[in-house]
């Protein structure tokens, strides 16, 4: 069986971070995370599924916040000369700095890992 690029995306997230059961999974209604593969892979770990309402692009705005921050810091700035190049040059900016080094300031501006563990400690 032949995954999806998000599907795979999906299951390597889970493996890095590898969530607690009741994680809340926030998106659009891409078709990608409308698919039955995508989906069932949510509910095979346990994750729930929270969807935007239909044609409210609040509800997103975490996620799009994210989307200008990773074109603005890597993706724009560089001529990418294959899709495998980019795919790999996004993997190493989200788990080699995005999630473990960037500070943000909705999170105390510490990273989103420090942020986890952190809530981890107090809970």
């Amino acid at each position: 069986m032949v995954l999806s690029l998000p599907v795979e995306a999906l299951r390597r997230a889970v493996a890095n971070r590898d969530p607690a059961p009741g994680l809340v999974h926030h998106s659009d209604r891409g078709s990608q995370y409308c698919s039955v593969d995508y989906q069932a892979e949510l509910r095979k770990r346990g994750i729930l599924i929270s969807m935007s309402g239909k044609g409210n692009c609040y509800d997103n705005s975490m996620v799009e916040t994210f989307f200008k921050t990773i074109k603005s810091e890597l993706i724009w700035p560089v001529a990418w000369q294959t899709r495998q190049q980019a795919e790999t040059a996004i993997a190493r900016y989200i788990d080699g700095f995005y999630n473990p080094v960037r500070r943000h300031s909705s999170l105390g501006f510490l990273s989103p890992i420090a942020f986890e563990r952190r809530a981890r400690e107090v809970s």
